[in-house]
This record gives C-alpha cells, sequence and structure tokens, in this order.
C-alpha cells in the first residue's frame, strides 16, 4: 500500500486539511493518507492547547473522516507527549505500516522553505518522499532539495482563523465538516459563547431515525449506515478503543479487498466489532439474553468476553443490520468459532493484527502474502500461545477452531 503522511496540530481540523489529504490521494496516486495530530508541534509552540484538548482534537479528526477509508489517524505523537519531530514519527510508521516505497510527506510551502533546518532532515529524504502543497502562494518556488509539488488550489483556511471567528462570534460553520461542528458546539471549544444558537447535526448522526426495513446491502446505501455505526462507537468508546476499532475497520478493508470480499461489510464490522466493550457486565449479559443462545460457564465468569455478542444485538436492534456474515464476524472476533465465514475470519484476524498492536513484524507481513487460513492459522496460534502465558482459560469455540485448522495444516 502506498502512504503519505500529514502531520499537524488540526486545532481544529478544517476543510483545507481534507482538501489536501484528497488532492495527494488523486494526483499522486497514494493509497491512503495517515493523518497525525501532534503532542506539541515544533513549529506552533505557542498554539498548542488553545481551546481544546489533545484528546478533543484526535475526537474532531475521526469525527471528520467517518467512513473514508483512504484516511486514518494514528495517535503516535500524542502517546509520545512532548515536542514531536518528524524523523521520530516517520521511523516509528514506517516499522509498523510497512509500506510499499517511500511513504510521502506532506508540508505546506510555508514550513518547506525551513526544511533543511529540521533535524535529521537528510534522514528524512532517505526515508521519505517530500510532497509540497501549495498553502500560502499559487507561484512556483525553488527548493534545494528533492520534492514533488502539488498544484493543488490554495485555500484561505486556517485553524488559527477560525479559532479567532469562534471566539468573536463570526461565521466559521462551514469551515470545518458537519461532524466537527458538531463536537466544537457540544463541548463549547475554542471560546464559543454557551449562549449560541446550536446548528450541529449530532442527532442526524447519532444513529436515530434508522430505517425501520432491515438494511440490504445490494439496494441501501452503505456509507449512511456505516456513519451512523461509526459516530455511535466514537461517542461510547474510550479514544483509545475507537482509534482500534476504526484501524480494525480500515485493515479489514483493505484484507476484504485482496481476498474478493466486500470491503464496506468488513469496514462496517470492523468499527462495530466493539460496540459494547465499554458496557458493564450486567448490561453486556442483558443484551446477549436477547440473541437466544447459550451462555458458557467461563462467558458467566468473564461476561466480558460476550461484548462481540452483545454488539450484534445492538446493530439488530437499534441499527435492523441482519447481514449474517457481518454479525456473525462481530459476534466471533472475541474466541473466533469452528466453520466460520470469510468475513468472520478477516475481522478476527484484523482485531490482532492493527497498526496500533504490538505484535511481531512478521505477523503483520503475512496479512499482505498469504492466504486467509493461513493467516487465521498464524494469528490464531499466536493468540492462543498470549493466553495461556498469562493463565488464562480458552474458550471452547477457540479450542475447537484450533484443532479445525490443525487438521487443516495437516
Amino acid at each position: 500500500m502506498k502512504l503519505a503522511i500529514l502531520g499537524g496540530s488540526f486545532n481544529p481540523v478544517h476543510l483545507g486539511h481534507l482538501f489536501l489529504a484528497d488532492t495527494a490521494l488523486s494526483s499522486l496516486d497514494y493509497d491512503r493518507v495517515v493523518i497525525i495530530p501532534a503532542y506539541r508541534s515544533p513549529f506552533k509552540l505557542s498554539a498548542q492547547g488553545i481551546g481544546s484538548t489533545a484528546s478533543d482534537r484526535i475526537m474532531m479528526l475521526l469525527a471528520a473522516i467517518s467512513g473514508d477509508a483512504r484516511l486514518t489517524i494514528d495517535d503516535c505523537e500524542i502517546k509520545r507527549e512532548g515536542v514531536s519531530y518528524t524523523i521520530d514519527t516517520l521511523e516509528d510508521i514506517i516499522g509498523r505500516y510497512q509500506p510499499d516505497g517511500k511513504p510521502g510527506l506532506l508540508i505546506g510551502d510555508d514550513l518547506a522553505l525551513d526544511f533543511p533546518r529540521w533535524r535529521h532532515y537528510e534522514k528524512i529524504l532517505q526515508l521519505a518522499d517530500v510532497v509540497i502543497a501549495r498553502r500560502n502562494s499559487a507561484r512556483h518556488i525553488e527548493y534545494p532539495f528533492p520534492h514533488t509539488v502539488i498544484e493543488n488550489d490554495v485555500m484561505n483556511i486556517s485553524s488559527h482563523a477560525i479559532r479567532i471567528k469562534i471566539k468573536e462570534g463570526k461565521d466559521w460553520r462551514s469551515l470545518v465538516p458537519s461532524a466537527v461542528r458538531a463536537i466544537i458546539e457540544d463541548k463549547k471549544l475554542y471560546g464559543l459563547a454557551s449562549g449560541a444558537k446550536d446548528y450541529s447535526l449530532k442527532e442526524q448522526l447519532s444513529g436515530e431515525g434508522v430505517a425501520s426495513k432491515p438494511f440490504d446491502w445490494d439496494k441501501d446505501s452503505s456509507l449512511a449506515v456505516i456513519q451512523r455505526v461509526e459516530t455511535e462507537a466514537r461517542e461510547t468508546l474510550t479514544t483509545e478503543r475507537f482509534i482500534h476499532s476504526r484501524n480494525t475497520a480500515l485493515h479489514a478493508y483493505d484484507l476484504c479487498c485482496r481476498f474478493g470480499l466486500n470491503p464496506m461489510a468488513g469496514y462496517l464490522a470492523g468499527i462495530a466489532h466493539d460496540l459494547a466493550k465499554q458496557l458493564d457486565n450486567k448490561q453486556q449479559l442483558k443484551l446477549v439474553k436477547n440473541d437466544g443462545k447459550e451462555i458458557s460457564d467461563l462467558e458467566k465468569s468473564k461476561p466480558n468476553l460476550l461484548h462481540g455478542r452483545a454488539a450484534v444485538t445492538i446493530l439488530r436492534e437499534r441499527f435492523n443490520i441482519q447481514n449474517n456474515e457481518i454479525l456473525e464476524a462481530v459476534a466471533a472476533h472475541t474466541s473466533g468459532r469452528e466453520n466460520m465465514g470469510p468475513l468472520a475470519k478477516v475481522i478476527y484476524i484484523a482485531d490482532k493484527t492493527e497498526v496500533s498492536r504490538n505484535i511481531d513484524s512478521s505477523l503483520r507481513k503475512m496479512c499482505s502474502e498469504e492466504d486467509l487460513d493461513n493467516i487465521l492459522y498464524a494469528v490464531l496460534k499466536k493468540t492462543v500461545h498470549k493466553l495461556k502465558s498469562r493463565d488464562l482459560n480458552l474458550s471452547a469455540d477457540t479450542l475447537r477452531l484450533l484443532e479445525m485448522m490443525k487438521d487443516k495444516e495437516h
């Protein structure tokens, strides 16, 4: 996969940021843009934390790219804290994402002239292709280092200007995605007046009013349902758990493309697989009782193992999703199950090997080289070994799946 990297403060993310990512994807043939919010940018030390927290900025970014598998958010710099330097982030992203060829490093022309003064800029040039976007001027500028210039339109939008407009009560809502606008208004960020009129689309995006008829992949728009489910996950899960869910969704999307499955079905199952993860044991048990299936002794002792089945009940009852392949994939992602279908295998793999997981790089590499059953068997063996090393009991479903995969190998 060809990746481009776009870093910045994103305080807040606005349409200009998304337009730049879209231009890079369309004009330079990248497959995905990794958007990386800085904890503290060396270029904007005085602006950090103005009107929002790091968590606020991440959630606005995640809301802005809902349903778009071409874009992902990586919080490595937020987790690292302190001042972020491009060389450290670049090495981290290359190591975890394993892109095809050099990733593109997207920077604005407002920063490009100072690029030779960046920390270890010569090494950056060895690891990445520098891609310069026009932000301040449409005129051509010569830069003393290898680079590509995007012929993008210059959009007169900046996060700084948006913050000022919000604080001064001027028009700003058309400059950010609607879901970002909803977060700013809901949390009264950037000095938004507490009495300001609320124009947000939060109720429309929250999953309310879903059609009463069952969702049909062949007849209905998948994106509308995905965005509702994704919004539900974003608003109910912790930030870290939601980032994991979206990484799982993107990994599932890619695996589905590779193995000839519906990629949007993979994305939906991935974004929904931990939908019930934050619920307490009593709530999960209540939801699972509605599916009519037996609860094992292990599940009774550790009800959190039921969160996949509980998520299925939410998908059925709240979003009217009745697709058996999607529901099986969500239900089976925790323990696996014997004779599960291709989509369920994909979600089981994606959940365990997405880019924020601390796993052996060889296992992640298998996802682009081996067939589906070989990947599943390798992931399953790693999972079982990890559980046994922690003296944790294995479910009957996991043991049956392991035996079935062993038989296939022989």
